[in-house]
């Protein structure tokens, strides 16, 4: 192989260890590195949890042979600043690695650039952007989060071939398939926050959390303007097991003081309308350090998601089903557009099948 084609085989390899630290790293980056001599890996590593060694450094402990005169490919510019952990170009200096090939740039202000400068002044060859596009995949709620403070924010949604959410009864389990549903799972694990609306919370008395061993949950966050969740709810009841976050608008001081006795944050937003509003919610959250969020409500928090232009992503689950009826419900309700130019406008990114179910990504134009 020639140069070309070694980089793009090897930062392959680090994009696999990436995404290995999927879910786990937030709100940090998923990074991976592989260190080459001689035709040879002899160190590989990845960012594996939040707080833990950064992927160069990871790999640089992995070693098993001097790296001296080596090649690391890491997926996003080496960090030069002093965090949780060290910065990572001491490392590769110190170590005497020749050759630092990056996937992406970081946005991050402390480093954006910095980090390549720093490395080319001590004499170590630099390639940038080698598959810039494919590293970049990785990490869009970092992207976001680090240049503007506010959550990427993700809604979902499964519905019928009818675009139906519920029957005119609101039954609506199980709209999709077992397959789907896993898929769901390992969605709110990449996710640090999930947010509902109080309706979903009285309809389906949902826990919000992940079933699959090994991942994480992530913090359930509930609008309940008028401050009505029962005490007795799955959500409020362990809420000493999964951190829990319930924004109102509605003081109600013997309410707020049994909900904060069961361990249950309180974000009072008063509002004119008396509604919370999503965009201090969603801001709120963000100055908390929560970079992401899953949305899994119902039409009305869907539409006010839309309509703050909050959305970044996503996620629908079709099911071969038809449930028709003019009162059963739709993934986004409101008052809807009048003409066809004011839609909001998403571009289809994936589709995947699970069992009979169609899933399908779009992500914000």
């Amino acid at each position: 192989m020639d140069r070309k084609h070694d980089d793009e085989y090897y930062m392959r390899q680090a994009i696999g260890l990436a995404l290995k630290g999927e879910g786990f790293v937030n709100p940090n980056p998923m990074v991976g590195a592989v260190i080459v001599k001689d035709g040879r890996v002899i160190g590989e590593g990845y960012h594996k949890r939040y707080g833990d060694l950064h992927a160069e450094r990871d790999a640089i402990a992995s070693l098993k042979e001097d790296a001296r005169g080596a090649c690391i490919y890491v997926t996003l510019e080496p960090c030069c600043h002093h965090g949780k952990q060290p910065p990572c170009t001491d490392a590769i200096i110190e170590h005497g690695i020749g050759r630092v090939v990056i996937g992406s740039k970081d946005p991050n202000p402390l480093v954006a650039g910095k980090g390549v400068r720093l490395l080319r002044e001590a004499g170590i060859e630099v390639a940038e952007d080698c598959l810039r596009d494919e590293c970049d995949a990785i990490n869009p709620v970092f992207f976001k989060y680090i240049t503007t403070k506010l959550p990427y924010v993700t809604l979902k949604y499964a519905m019928t071939m009818d675009g139906k959410i519920a029957t005119r009864t609101g039954a609506s389990k199980w709209i999709t398939g077992e397959d789907a549903r896993s898929e769901v799972q390992r969605l709110r694990h990449r996710y640090m926050a999930i947010m509902a609306g109080i309706g979903t919370v009285q309809a389906d008395d949902p826990m919000l959390n992940v079933r699959i061993e090994g991942l994480k949950s992530p913090v359930r966050v509930i609008g309940d303007s008028k401050l009505v969740i029962s005490p007795d709810s799955a959500i409020v009841r362990t809420a000493d097991e999964y951190r829990t976050i319930v924004a109102h608008c509605l003081r109600d001081e013997t309410k707020e003081r049994v909900l904060s006795d069961k361990k249950v944050e309180l974000m009072h937003l008063p509002s004119e309308d008396g509604h919370v509003d999503i965009r201090e919610l969603v801001t709120g959250l963000g100055n908390m350090g929560i970079d992401s969020v899953l949305v899994e409500g119902g039409g009305t928090l869907n539409d006010s998601i839309i309509r703050a232009g909050l959305a970044d992503r996503v996620e629908v689950f079709i099911a071969p089903k038809i449930f028709g009826g003019s009162d059963a419900k739709s993934p986004v309700e409101g008052s809807g557009i009048a003409s066809v130019d004011e839609a909001a406008m998403f571009k289809l990114q994936g589709m995947k099948k699970h069992g009979d179910d169609i899933q399908l990504t779009y992500i914000k134009e």
